[in-house]
């Protein structure tokens, strides 16, 4: 096999991405208006593809600072749980990692960067209209008790 063909195969592949949860001491979750198709102007964890030479720790971590200009030192982030729904992005095949961190709201300065159009803190029981199935992740986190 040449170098050029290395990741290509004759079947179909998932992507895999990472999703970011950082949580304040004031029970506020970072939050992205997506700047794009799909959900544009729809809120988001912060979050991206996976680059073939990173970790998805390290994943959730370039994408939080890419999209907020906030960063995380990868052995902060608690991982929260695998999401693998078949439908659960419109684009393709998406499987996503999530991680969550606490941080201390007063030390983080978030602005909107890559994919972002906005980065707000929102309340975690007054969440804005979720894009994908963010929502269900963050619930997810709720249930297992890492807030």
């Amino acid at each position: 096999m040449n170098k050029e063909n290395k990741y290509c195969y004759d079947y179909p592949r998932p992507c895999v991405a990472s999703d970011c949860l950082i949580i304040n001491e004031q029970d506020e979750i970072l939050l992205i208006q997506r700047k794009h198709p799909p959900c544009e102007g729809s809120w988001a964890l912060p979050g991206g593809f996976l680059e073939m030479d990173e970790t998805t720790e390290q994943c959730a971590a370039r994408e939080l600072l890419e999209e907020t200009g906030v960063t995380i030192d990868v052995k902060e982030l608690k991982h929260v749980a695998v999401f693998s729904e078949v439908n659960r992005d419109p684009r393709k095949r998406i499987i996503s990692v999530s991680y969550l961190a606490h941080v201390s709201k007063s030390e983080v300065q978030h602005k909107a960067g890559d994919d972002a159009s906005n980065t707000d803190w929102h309340k975690l029981d007054q969440l804005p209209v979720m894009a994908f199935d963010h929502a269900q992740i963050i619930e997810c986190a709720k249930t297992k008790d890492l807030f």
